[in-house]
């Protein structure tokens, strides 16, 4: 649940890049239905023209984020709590299933890796680094990913964890926390070589995470 995108943006399009930009927006409930997003703030914003700004946005329709109202412009779509859950049930199956598979195939020494960035992680939460946290919370989970060796459900995730606002970790509550203090249960399995364990403790710290946003969703929604 780390921000990838300092990391990838020279490696995306710019309708890609316009898209992860507005999605973000959309997930951390920073643009709600049924706001309308400026074609030029955005392209201001990222320095682009707006062509690839309504090329992005035209992707984020596709993908049921926006919809596009006739001589009016692209307006943001209804996002519920539950459908924000229901995003994250999907990324903790192919999770899960991963790190399962990547339990009897982890060495000692990716053991070991995994120890030394959770304990980053906890000096970097204990000292409010929040954007460290995104940094190496990102690499947890792509280890163990990448473990898995799986390269068709790694990209189904992939298209999962697009809708995770990773830029606004601070802003939901006890998700930062959460990307932290989740990871503990999943170390103790993967010690253990149990993959049964494995796979409910990374599922339980994906659905918590989407509990976590879909609660900050639905105040949103209240008030």
């Amino acid at each position: 649940m780390a921000d990838t995108t300092a990391r990838t943006r020279g490696k995306r399009s710019l309708p890609d890049q316009v898209a992860a930009h507005v999605r973000e927006l959309v997930m951390s409930g920073q643009l709600r239905f049924p706001e309308f997003v400026r074609l030029d703030q955005v392209a201001g914003d990222l320095g682009v023209s707006v062509t690839p700004v309504r090329e992005g946005l035209l992707a984020l329709c596709a993908e049921g984020l926006l919809q596009l109202e006739r001589r009016r412009g692209f307006m943001v779509a209804p996002l519920s709590g539950d459908d924000v859950r229901d995003l994250f049930w999907v990324q903790a199956q192919l999770e899960g299933e991963l790190a399962a598979r990547a339990t009897p195939r982890l060495s000692d020494d990716d053991l070991a890796r995994l120890e030394e960035l959770q304990r980053g992680l906890a000096d970097a939460l204990a000292e409010d680094r929040v954007t460290e946290i995104e940094e190496l919370n990102h690499r947890f989970h792509h280890l163990l990913a990448m473990a898995g060796r799986s390269p068709k459900l790694t990209w189904f995730l992939g298209q999962a964890v697009k809708h995770t606002p990773s830029r606004y970790y601070e802003m939901i509550d006890g998700w930062v926390q959460a990307s932290v203090d989740d990871h503990y249960p999943i170390l103790e399995a993967l010690h253990a070589r149990d993959a049964e364990a494995v796979r409910t403790a990374m599922q339980e710290h994906v659905r918590h995470a989407g509990e976590l946003l879909g609660r900050h969703l639905d105040r949103l929604d209240g008030e």
